[in-house]
């Protein structure tokens, strides 16, 4: 997952492997309220880009955050299993919106600000396949509007640097219940770096 420290991730890892064992990961699709839309962004250290998201755009149109692992090869993945890079899972947010409140052109837009998307396989000093960047679309129109941002975003913003993969949404799995608003109940937490809002221009 994040920077944290040694002992600390070892008490992570040993509280994964009995919550896996009690209470596997589950798919959340359910918990989306009728009339709402989803997004599904990996940038990093997942903590940061739920807190991120519900801080800017809780009171517009943004529904529920939650934090998970998709784009993997294995059932029910852990924190552990996550971060031994073996599963080829990426730490992801699944975002619950009001279409009618907050567009999907604009969450991307926010995506393309809030991380660095320029750099394969990493965020900030966090390095492995699980922090990658990438947007699983959930629809054809969806995929249209990610390589159109994408698109723009390469040009005007990143100087053809972009790395994010754009991909079909597989199989979602929430992540265990203590990352959940992680940095809500634990203020001060590790935040990545390079997760801040760029100040740049408007795409055209």
């Amino acid at each position: 997952m994040s920077r944290i420290a040694e002992g600390q991730v070892a008490s992570l890892q040993r509280s994964d492997d009995i919550r896996l064992f009690l209470f596997p990961s589950e798919l959340s699709f359910g918990l989306v309220p009728e009339g709402a839309e989803t997004a599904i962004l990996a940038a990093g250290c997942f903590w940061g880009i739920e807190h991120m998201y519900r801080k800017d755009f809780g009171n517009k149109g943004l529904l529920d955050a939650r934090v998970g692992y998709i784009g993997g090869n294995t059932e029910s993945p852990s924190y552990r299993a996550v971060c031994s890079g073996s599963t080829g899972h990426a730490e992801a947010c699944l975002l619950s919106y009001d279409p009618q409140k907050l567009s999907y052109r604009t969450i991307l837009e926010y995506f393309y600000k809030m991380h660095d998307p320029t750099t394969s396989n990493r965020q900030g000093p966090d390095v492995g396949s699980q922090y990658r960047s990438g947007i699983f679309y959930n629809n054809d129109e969806q995929k249209s509007i990610a390589e159109e941002v994408t698109k723009k975003a390469n040009e005007q913003w990143w100087k053809g640097g972009i790395v994010t993969e754009i991909l079909p949404a597989g199989k979602w799995w929430d992540a265990e219940k203590y990352h959940q608003l992680y940095l809500d109940n634990n203020p001060g937490g590790y935040e990545c770096p390079s997760h801040f809002v760029r100040k740049l221009p408007d795409l055209q």
